[in-house]
C-alpha cells in the first residue's frame, strides 16, 4: 500500500507534479477504491447516528471560545449598515485568500507542502464544523465526521494517479460551490422530504397522510389541478404566440420597435403584472374602472367578477397574465433561432415548389427544434412554480390556488409544515422530469457537436 513516486524533477517534467505508479497499479487502485468506499460508508453511518441520536433537554452549544458564525453575525448586526458591507467583504476576502494560498502552494512536492496538505485536510473540516457551534451531545460525531472526511481526502489525494496534491487542489476549487449547493439546495430538499412524513408540528410521524391530504382535500386537489392546467396551457400558448410573432415580425417594417413592444412585459415583475391586470379585471357597480367590464357594460351587459367565476374561468384569467409576460421571452429566443436557419435550405425548399406553410413546417420548425424545447421546458418550469400572480390577484381564493402558492400559504398562514412539505415534494416531482429531459437534450447536443 506504499506509494512509489516516479523520480522526476520539476525541470524534467516542465513544472508538473510528480506522477505515481498507482495509475498503472491495479492492486493499488483497488485498495484505494475499497478504503474510500469504506470511509464514505462510515461517514454516512456517523451522519445518521448524529441525526437519530437521543435528544438532550436544553442542550448546550460548544464553540471555539467566543468565536462562532452565530456570534459573528450577531456582532455584525450591531454595526451600522454602511460598515457591515466592508466587514463582510473583508471576511470573504480572508477566506478566499486562504483558499488561494492553499491552492497555489499546498499541491507542490516536498515535505513542507506535504505537512501543509495534511494539516489543511484535518484542521479545516473541524474548524468549519465547530464554527457552527454544534450541540454538546453532537460534538463527538461532528469531530469524527470532520476528521474522517479530511483523512479520506488526504488518503485519496496521496494515492492519486495524477500525483499528490492533485485531488487536494481540485476539491479546494470545487468546495465553495459544493458547500453552497449542499446547504442551499440538497439539505433543504432532503429536510423537506423528511418533514413531509410528519404532522404539522413536525414531531409526530404520520406516514403518507400529508400526501393523501394533497390529493383528497379540496384545497390540495385544486392546487394540483390548477398547476397541471398552468403547465399544459401556459407554455403551449406562450410558445405558439411567440413563434407567430417571431415569424411575422421578422418580415415586417419596424421590426425592432415591434419586438421591443412585445418584449416589454417580460421586464415587468409578476407582482407588477398582477397589479396591472387586476385593474383590467376590476369589478364594481356603477362606473367601471376595469377595461374588461367597461366593454361588457358598454354593450349592455352586467359587470362580471372575473376573478371569482369558478370553476376554471378565474384560473384562465390568471393564466392570461402569465402568458402576457412570457410571450415576449419566447418570441426573442425563437426569432434568434429562426435567423440562424440556413438561407440555403429555405431557397432549396422554395425551388422544390413548396409554399410558405410547407417551408415553415418542414424547414423552419426542424431547424429550431432545440430552441423550441428549451423555451417550452423553461416556461413550463416557471409556470409550475408560479406564486406571485396568484398571491397578488386572488390570494388563492375561489379555487385559484396552485402548488407554489399553497405550499407557502400552508406554512406561513396555517403553520402546517407537514402539508407544506408534501406540496413541495409533489411540485418537485412535477418539475423533475422536465429538468432531466432538458439536461439529456443538452448532453445529446454536446455529443453531436
Amino acid at each position: 500500500m506504499s506509494q512509489v513516486i516516479v523520480d522526476e524533477t520539476e525541470t524534467d517534467t516542465g513544472g508538473e507534479l510528480p506522477q505515481t505508479t498507482h495509475g498503472v497499479d491495479a492492486k493499488g487502485r483497488a485498495i484505494t477504491r475499497t478504503l474510500v468506499v469504506v470511509g464514505f460508508a462510515l461517514i454516512v453511518a456517523l451522519f445518521f447516528l448524529l441525526l437519530f441520536s437521543a435528544p438532550v433537554e436544553d442542550p448546550a452549544r460548544i464553540a471555539l471560545g467566543p468565536v462562532s458564525l452565530n456570534t459573528f453575525f450577531m456582532w455584525l448586526g450591531e454595526m451600522p449598515p454602511l460598515v457591515q458591507i466592508p466587514v463582510v467583504l473583508l471576511a470573504f476576502g480572508i477566506v478566499v485568500a486562504i483558499l488561494l494560498v492553499l491552492i497555489e502552494y499546498a499541491p507542490r512536492p516536498g515535505k513542507g507542502y506535504f505537512v501543509m496538505r495534511l494539516v489543511a485536510c484535518l484542521v479545516i473540516p473541524v474548524l468549519s464544523f465547530m464554527l457552527l457551534r454544534p450541540y454538546a451531545n453532537a460534538v463527538l460525531y461532528v469531530v469524527a465526521i470532520a476528521l474522517l472526511s479530511g483523512a479520506l481526502l488526504f488518503f485519496a489525494d496521496y494515492r492519486s494517479r495524477q500525483g499528490a496534491g492533485y485531488l487536494f487542489q481540485l476539491i479546494l476549487f470545487m468546495a465553495p460551490a459544493a458547500i453552497m449547493l449542499l446547504m442551499g439546495l440538497i439539505y433543504p430538499a432532503v429536510a423537506t422530504i423528511f418533514k413531509s412524513f410528519f404532522d404539522k408540528t413536525g414531531k409526530d410521524f404520520v406516514g403518507l397522510d400529508n400526501y393523501i391530504w394533497v390529493f383528497t382535500n379540496p384545497v390540495g386537489t385544486w392546487s394540483v389541478i390548477n398547476t397541471l392546467i398552468w403547465a399544459l396551457l401556459a407554455p403551449t400558448i406562450s410558445v405558439a404566440f411567440g413563434l407567430a410573432y417571431a415569424v411575422f415580425i421578422d418580415r415586417a417594417r419596424g421590426e425592432k420597435i415591434l419586438k421591443v413592444l412585445v418584449f416589454m412585459p417580460v421586464a415587468i415583475s409578476f407582482v407588477g403584472a398582477g397589479i396591472i391586470w387586476k385593474f383590467m379585471y376590476d369589478y364594481r357597480q356603477g362606473d367601471q374602472l376595469g377595461l374588461l367590464n367597461a366593454i361588457v357594460t358598454m354593450f349592455g351587459g352586467d359587470p362580471v367578477n372575473w376573478l371569482a367565476v369558478k370553476p376554471l374561468l378565474n384560473t384562465i384569467m390568471l393564466l392570461i397574465v402569465f402568458i402576457w409576460t412570457q410571450t415576449g421571452f419566447a418570441m426573442v429566443i425563437l426569432s434568434a433561432a429562426i435567423k440562424a436557419v440556413p438561407v440555403e435550405q429555405m431557397e432549396a425548399a422554395e425551388l422544390d415548389g413548396t409554399n410558405a406553410w410547407q417551408r415553415f413546417t418542414n424547414v423552419t420548425v426542424p431547424g429550431i427544434r432545440s430552441s423550441l424545447i428549451v423555451v417550452l421546458t423553461t416556461i413550463t418550469i416557471m409556470s409550475l412554480k408560479v406564486y406571485d400572480i396568484v398571491a397578488v390577484m386572488t390570494g388563492g381564493r375561489d379555487d385559484t390556488t396552485v402548488l407554489g402558492f399553497e405550499m407557502v400559504n400552508q406554512q406561513q398562514r396555517f403553520q402546517s409544515y407537514g402539508h407544506s412539505s408534501a406540496l413541495a415534494v409533489v411540485l418537485f416531482l412535477f418539475v423533475l422530469p422536465l429538468i432531466v429531459y432538458n439536461a439529456r437534450s443538452m448532453t445529446k447536443q454536446r455529443e453531436i457537436r
